[in-house]
């Protein structure tokens, strides 16, 4: 029996429109905005240093699964600046630079109301962009919240999927086994975790971009998957 429906948030829950298909690729518009706001003697080499630093933080660039926090690594930049202001002061503005419009999928909110109306608890584990605070993350979505019995991203549990440390918290939490949890998202490493963890994994494709990375489920919408958490 399923007590707890696990979810990753971006293109599982939601989507960001205006999101960066690479990240690395606006790095240096974040930097100028920095500059342009809070730092102004910031020079271009202090740019290129910063955008060095960010690199070497990026998994997609360094594989990595151990995260860092967005004080972590601004505060190494603002050291490497020689500058008197706070991470967290670099990383909003920082941040600023990317206008990302959050869409909700329609499905969302009444699927998980139908879950928690069915007495199944909810939680979340997601990556985080590299050195984006995590309330400012969490800002993105504020009306999917109050849904979650317990969120874990990234940043909060130190580190990013399919290493498996996110789905032991949210387990040890709610004092449950692997086979009560069912675990969804959009990505290979959502179904890597699961599989890791031993819970039940659920593959979501919205846009015709079906893959086999092993899943016990595929999905079209949160609806198809709400009928599988019920017949489970």
């Amino acid at each position: 029996m399923i007590k707890v429906a696990a979810f990753d948030i971006g293109g599982t829950l939601m989507e960001y429109k205006g999101m960066p298909g690479v990240w690395v690729d606006y790095y240096e518009n974040g930097f100028r905005h920095v500059r342009d706001k809070l730092l102004p003697k910031l020079t271009d080499k202090d740019i290129a240093a910063g955008m060095e630093i960010l690199r070497g933080y990026n998994p997609t660039i360094k594989y990595r699964e151990a995260d860092y926090s967005h004080e972590h690594i601004f505060g190494e930049i603002a050291e490497k600046w020689g500058v008197d202001i706070t991470a967290d002061k670099i990383a909003y503005c920082f941040f600023e630079a990317f206008p990302l419009e959050a869409y909700t999928y329609p499905e969302t909110i009444p699927v998980l109301q139908k879950l928690r109306d069915n007495g199944i608890r909810i939680a979340t584990l997601t990556d985080v962009a590299t050195g984006m605070p995590d309330e400012l993350h969490k800002s993105y979505f504020p009306d999917l919240m109050p849904y979650f019995d317990l969120y874990v991203s990234s940043t909060s549990c130190r580190y990013r999927k399919p290493n498996i440390k996110g789905l032991v918290d949210i387990a040890v939490h709610f004092g449950i086994k692997t086979d009560e949890m069912i675990f969804i998202g959009d990505e290979r490493k959502d179904v890597l975790v699961a599989n890791s963890f031993g819970c039940t994994s659920v593959y979501i494709y919205r846009y015709n971009n079906n893959r086999d990375f092993g899943q016990k489920y595929t999905v079209k919408n949160l609806n198809e998957f709400y009928d599988i958490v019920t017949k489970l």
